[in-house]
């Protein structure tokens, strides 16, 4: 179970989970917590992991003011340093690797390494025509279900769409007792839209690990490639057949690609 955190002026929900080495998990876009629960449960017995709600999403709430990245990322490194965590492999899904790149860059000392699955470094003419789209149609799709059966064509492979999957993700989003409001979800979409390290990266100093799905058509091959091109000898992995979400769809083999990851950076010491 978790539990709120007050660190950086506001209650941060916070899950912490199983034994090892440090593993922080940034979650994207309207995500809890509860996105990353396959890997609570299944890295937990050889890492200590800690999940979050970012500001506006699950149990931690919007404050006033406007969120940007640099405020993400600080609450990120507050909750890290409250809990007394003295760095941690640090792994971030879109907006949340927006957020992770911004961590590395004003916190190093606390980041172990980095994992950026489905990432960019600056929304292109077309990402940014994508992001506004979401942005009002939070605002105009017809039913909550209408929003999130629209939101999610974009999110998950055609695999998960047959099978039955992201129909059983959409009763679990409309089940979820601490739903996310508009304005909560367009104050994220902001974050998302101001997001721009591209010419930083070079800056970042921990072993960094891109992931990108092959099939993804929110931030395709060319945003993960350029991320990974720009920082000091970041490896670019591709997850065939895969989409925007693959740590949910397919984690065993997440798991067993950022952990042989990890396990790579603390034998480098």
């Amino acid at each position: 179970m978790g539990e709120p955190i007050n660190t950086n002026g506001i209650e941060i929900w916070t899950e912490r989970r199983g034994h090892g080495p440090d593993v922080l998990l940034i979650a994207g876009l309207g995500d809890p917590a509860e996105a990353w629960q396959a890997q609570l449960d299944g890295l937990s017995d050889r890492y200590l992991l800690t999940a979050f709600d970012n500001r506006g999403a699950g149990r931690t709430p919007l404050p006033e003011g406007r969120l940007s990245p640099t405020t993400m990322a600080d609450d990120a490194a507050a909750l890290l340093r409250t809990l007394e965590v003295p760095s941690a492999h640090v792994a971030g899904f879109s907006m949340g690797s927006a957020i992770a790149q911004e961590m590395a860059l004003r916190y190093p000392e606390l980041v172990r390494s980095l994992v950026l699955m489905s990432t960019y470094a600056r929304p292109d003419a077309l990402l940014s025509s994508q992001l506004n789209f979401w942005r009002w149609l939070a605002e105009v799709a017809p039913s909550e279900r209408a929003f999130f059966e629209a939101f999610f064509t974009w999110v998950y492979t055609p695999r998960a769409h047959a099978d039955g999957t992201v129909d059983q993700i959409v009763e679990e989003a409309l089940a979820f007792s601490h739903k996310q409001s508009v304005e909560a979800f367009q104050a994220q979409v902001d974050v998302c839209l101001a997001h721009d390290t591209e010419d930083r990266l070079p800056e970042i100093a921990a072993p960094t690990l891109v992931l990108s799905g092959e099939l993804d058509i929110i931030l395709p091959l060319r945003f993960g490639r350029s991320v990974a091109a720009g920082i000091p000898n970041a490896r670019f992995d591709v997850m065939p057949g895969e989409a925007h979400q693959p740590f949910q769809e397919v984690p065993d083999e997440f798991n067993t690609r950022v952990e042989a990851f990890w396990r790579e950076v603390e034998v480098r010491g």
